[in-house]
């Protein structure tokens, strides 16, 4: 079971990585959902510590809808971010008509290498998550989808995660689910979905607030649980 745990400082990282995270993802401004983070924080973190960092790719928090000016900046961290030799990144452009935008993706792709790519929560905005999953089966540089089964939060979106889980098996796409998962109960979750990764952020942390530092003895015990389960 892989456990990816919300990073926003370098604090985090070495937290997160000390008390059991299998991989981070990267950004800033939590509380607009996630964007890019600063170039200087990227190199930090993957420099000073050795699980996997996937840095988020969004320049925005108006829309998943990117024009030019909005991809030639992605394009440019991108490139920055595998300078620096981060191992993936995460990003989701999608069409003014809410579809996945495959023009904007490919040409996002194409600056990517061989970093791992995941298609982030923009997928949740999608009317028809089987079709969109489809799609994006056709792009083997993508790893894996964040995905919340369409609703605000996981567990309430069992059947469709499954769903999801059962249309990715045998493709190079991995379900990872996440938003409102709770140490509480996960397992349960986890049997009833059959994903194989989950994603963290303020179920982890203080207060359960994504403003609050990482609360490493939650984090600890979660990972107790996530890693004995093989």
């Amino acid at each position: 079971m892989i456990l990816e745990v919300i990073a926003t400082s370098l604090q985090d990282a070495v937290q997160a990585e000390d008390n059991g995270a299998d991989r981070l993802e990267l950004i800033t401004s939590y509380a607009e959902g996630g964007l890019t983070p600063n170039i200087g924080l990227v190199e930090q973190i993957v420099r000073a510590i050795s699980i996997p960092v996937h840095v988020m790719v969004r320049p925005h928090s108006r829309t998943f809808v990117y024009d030019r000016y909005d991809i030639d900046t992605m394009t440019a961290d991108i490139k920055a971010i595998s300078s620096i030799g981060a191992a993936g990144v995460v990003l989701g452009p999608l069409t003014s008509e809410g579809n996945i935008d495959q023009r904007s993706l490919e040409a996002l792709l194409s600056f990517a290498g061989t970093m791992n790519v995941t298609f982030h929560r923009a997928f949740d905005e999608l009317e028809d998550q089987v079709a969109g999953l489809r799609i994006l089966q056709g792009y083997s540089q993508i790893n894996r989808v964040l995905t919340s089964g369409g609703i605000k939060s996981a567990l309430e979106a069992i059947p469709e995660i499954r769903r999801l889980v059962e249309e990715a098996d045998g493709s190079s796409l991995t379900i990872l689910a996440g938003s409102g998962l709770k140490v509480e109960g996960i397992l349960s979750f986890i049997e009833q979905t059959k994903v194989k990764e989950v994603h963290f952020g303020s179920a982890v942390r203080f207060n359960g607030s994504g403003l609050e530092p990482i609360d490493c003895l939650k984090l600890r015990t979660l990972a107790g649980i996530l890693h004995e389960k093989v």
